[in-house]
């Protein structure tokens, strides 16, 4: 959508995990930042790969004052299925249905192939959008540069 920038409020939204579990990321307003990686497809190549990353550097990404969400518009059940399969112990969300609806929010919805396009965003903790970067879906997303916008993030916050 238009309102979507750098210094700006990130949309607010609730999501089902993989375990049918509501996320909302209002939650973490007042006590942590959170990076979202937006990914295409559970069980692709690129997208397992760096799922894999995420959970091998999980202790970097969860501390007490961050957070990271995998959203995809997959179903609930297969990201049940993806993260049992890969061992992904934090929260993929299920943008399912309405189909996309928080991809489009975050205007990475990717209308041909009805899929989130590889994009991530960093919220600060007062919901404020600091960071963003955009991949193409067969470049894999650099998880140090990562983890310095979440920190930079957390630490503003802090």
């Amino acid at each position: 959508m238009d309102g979507l920038r750098i210094g700006g409020p990130a949309p607010d939204f609730t999501l089902r995990d993989q375990f049918g579990q509501h996320v909302t990321l209002s939650e973490f307003r007042g006590s942590k930042a959170v990076v979202i990686f937006f990914y295409p497809f559970a069980f692709s190549g690129v997208c397992t790969g760096e799922m894999a990353g995420i959970r091998q550097r999980l202790e970097e990404f969860l501390t007490f004052d961050t957070e990271a969400l995998a959203v995809s518009c997959d179903p609930m059940f297969s990201l049940r299925q993806f993260a049992d399969a890969e061992g992904l112990n934090f929260p993929l969300l299920s943008d399912f249905w309405p189909h996309g609806e928080v991809a489009r929010a975050f205007d990475v919805f990717n209308e041909r192939t009805g899929a989130a396009r590889r994009s991530s965003y960093v919220i600060d903790a007062a919901g404020t959008v600091r960071w963003s970067v955009h991949n193409a879906n067969a470049d894999g997303r650099d998880l140090d540069e990562h983890l310095r916008q979440l920190r930079a993030a957390a630490d503003a916050g802090s």
